[in-house]
């Protein structure tokens, strides 16, 4: 056992329960018909957790502020920014709106002072997460600079930690079980482009299973599966499946051992990792009075190259 039980003193731990707990009814309750929008509920919070009450209900009785202020007291309402999931195509409209509001508090509470008290963080990141994530077990821990693509794409299981600065894209969609363990500076994907047009995004289902472990710096691509009680090595590019109870390593990565004791329950594997991510591409459709654009400025004979490569 490699940890111990910490508390924080008695006054410092009623008071940020009570704020969770109102913060999460809050959320709870907020909807298009009720008294609070989501939207709504995250500015007026952020506007506390950064002590701007004073200033913005100066600025909300229409006295003088000046532009940088103003700047300041818009970026608190969600509705004023954007992230870079809303030029998504192919996302939920309607399921991103709410997951975009959650994601912007999220965020700027990792720009917070308090955002490094873990005892208080940790809380505060698994009540969101029950909010904007599709599905969540308990004892959730995730740590400071975890970003997402959209959120509503994840399923976590119980007592499963991600550390910091990890990047969880569920553009397609993204299931971690139970007991696992993500390292600072992991990417996971769920999304890829064509090879041919990278404007041409293909969506999968990225799986990391029981028990697994996905170590410092490591990506595991679009549509890969992570076996159970599986180690992914520092560093390592998983481009194929890794099988139950294998260590991978290397660039792209290759089992290299079986974990001590396992031998006898883990399959055989060859010299290079199964690619089965065809089986779990996810399939999208796009509104028809899409307007489409190039973000790139190419002329529309280049833009439409990958449809050209998949007719041939």
């Amino acid at each position: 056992m490699t940890k111990r039980h910490v508390s924080l003193p008695s006054g410092a731990e009623e008071g940020l329960t009570a704020f969770i707990d109102e913060v999460d009814e809050r959320l709870t309750a907020a909807g298009p018909d009720a008294a609070e929008s989501t939207c709504d509920v995250v500015q007026d919070v952020l506007v506390d957790l950064y002590g701007d009450r004073e200033a913005y209900e100066r600025w909300q009785s229409g006295k003088d502020v000046s532009a940088a202020e103003q700047v300041r007291l818009q970026g608190y309402d969600p509705c004023n920014a954007t992230l870079e999931a809303e030029y998504y195509a192919e996302k939920d409209e309607e399921r991103f709106e709410r997951s975009k509001h959650l994601q912007w508090l999220w965020r700027q509470f990792d720009a917070t002072p308090m955002a490094d008290n873990i005892a208080f963080a940790l809380r505060f990141r698994e009540m969101l997460a029950g909010h904007l994530f599709e599905e969540t077990g308990e004892n959730l821990r995730i740590f400071k600079g975890v970003t997402f693509s959209y959120g509503h794409n994840i399923t976590m299981g119980d007592n499963t930690v991600v550390h910091d600065d990890v990047h969880l894209d569920d553009r397609g969609k993204l299931t971690v079980g139970d007991r696992v363990s993500i390292s600072d500076d992991v990417h996971v994907y769920s999304h890829d482009h064509d090879v041919v047009d990278q404007t041409e995004v293909l969506n999968y289902h990225t799986v990391i299973e029981d028990d697994a472990r996905v170590t410092y710096d490591a990506m595991v691509t679009a549509g890969v599966r992570v076996g159970r009680n599986s180690v992914v090595g520092a560093r390592a590019t998983v481009t194929g499946d890794v099988p139950a109870h294998h260590i991978v390593v290397g660039q792209p990565a290759k089992s290299v051992r079986v974990k001590p004791g396992f031998e006898d329950e883990a399959d055989p594997v060859g010299d290079r990792l199964t690619d089965n991510k065809a089986d779990r591409e996810l399939g999208y459709t796009l509104p028809e009075d899409l307007d489409r654009f190039d973000e790139f400025g190419r002329p529309p004979e280049l833009s439409t190259a990958a449809d050209r490569h998949r007719e041939s």
